[in-house]
């Protein structure tokens, strides 16, 4: 007589499909409070020797842009913006960064540029 249903192997992987839908869920649980935690943390990055500051939360958000004013120049405005896109830039290269360390941590597969 023919078998009926079920997966090729019998009950054996049941546990083991069981086992991974547990292992799925913590680990997602896991990425929800480290995402949590990343919107608390920030990183810095300055332009200009210092002359532009900006800082970025680990949800890739702008928190603080400071301007030393002797780099505001009305002659110069090109100037002032270049500085202020190159530490945005930094600022949010740095967020990544962070962030793909930190879900590393929960995937095994920490050091995959651009994966979260």
């Amino acid at each position: 007589m023919a078998k009926r249903g079920g997966f090729p192997g019998g009950k054996g992987n049941m546990g083991n499909i069981g086992n991974l839908m547990k292992q799925a869920q913590k680990m997602q649980k896991d990425m929800e409070k480290i995402q949590e935690e990343l919107a608390e943390k920030t990183v810095e990055a300055t332009a200009g020797g210092g002359a532009v500051k900006v800082v970025a939360t680990g949800k890739k958000e702008i928190s603080l842009i400071e301007i030393s004013p002797e780099v505001v120049d009305a002659e110069d405005v090109e100037m002032l913006q270049d500085l202020i896109m190159a530490a945005v830039n930094e600022a949010l290269r740095m967020a990544d960064e962070m962030t793909n360390k930190e879900m590393g941590k929960v995937t095994g597969m920490g050091g995959m540029p651009g994966l979260f």
